[in-house]
């Protein structure tokens, strides 16, 4: 398989096959991210996909069982192609019990109903979606690219297609000012999401990144260990 820089995959991921089908992240915008810095975004050809699952069944023979394909948002990828690799996919490897992909509210909401329930019947399994916040305040500070009611939409778009939703909140993302209103408004938007999984992430200021600057300048202030456990707790009310 080929690689192209630092390829990113959820935790739940660990175990699976990784096969780049998009390069880089088509937003690359958000703040608090430092990832596909080194990366510009792009779109692999259906070919090189393929030819990258042909060396994977080399490898693995007929081993595998869960399938990710990264890098960011490759979910904004055409429906047609998107259908047509997780065919070969599951042609290729006949076990394959899950495949999943990474995929924010931003590029969901550009797939009609009909185009999600394609892909759950062809066999796209989950949706690794990064929601971060459901304050709009805090959506709009970090340039996430979605407001509260737009990633409301796009989960219940997902989660009406039948396909599992993993939506990931970050712990700290609002600073020590919205602490409070960003795990609240967090709160109700998952209710009314009512994603598959809720996976949290602790904010980590990252060297390079916007936010990083900002709390190296005091305009960003980090929780300490007692605003994060209550910030955890507003976030199960």
């Amino acid at each position: 398989m080929r690689y192209e820089g630092v390829v990113y995959r959820p935790p739940s991921e660990a175990g699976s096959l990784l096969i780049q089908a998009t390069i880089g992240c088509p937003h690359n915008q958000c703040t608090f991210c430092g990832m596909y810095k080194e990366k510009e975004f792009r779109i692999r050809s259906i070919a090189e996909i393929k030819e990258d699952l042909n060396q994977a069944k080399k490898v693995y023979s007929n081993t595998v069982e869960t399938l990710f394909f990264p890098d960011g948002n490759t979910i904004l990828m055409k429906t047609s192609d998107l259908v047509e690799i997780i065919h070969y996919a599951k042609e290729t490897f006949p076990g394959l019990q899950r495949i999943t992909m990474y995929g924010s509210s931003k590029y969901i909401l550009r797939k009609s109903d009909e185009e999600l329930l394609l892909l759950q019947n062809s066999g796209l399994t989950r949706i690794h979606s990064g929601m971060e916040s459901g304050d709009d305040i805090v959506l709009k500070q970090i340039c996430k690219g979605a407001s509260a009611k737009e990633t409301i939409l796009a989960g219940r778009k997902v989660k009406k297609a039948g396909i599992e939703l993993s939506e990931y909140v970050m712990l700290g993302i609002g600073g020590r000012e919205r602490s409070r209103d960003h795990a609240r408004n967090s709160a109700k938007a998952l209710n009314q999401i009512n994603p598959d999984f809720i996976r949290l992430r602790t904010f980590i200021p990252m060297s390079g990144t916007q936010l990083y600057e900002e709390y190296l300048q005091g305009t960003f202030r980090l929780l300490n260990a007692h605003d994060a456990l209550q910030e955890t707790r507003l976030l199960k009310s």
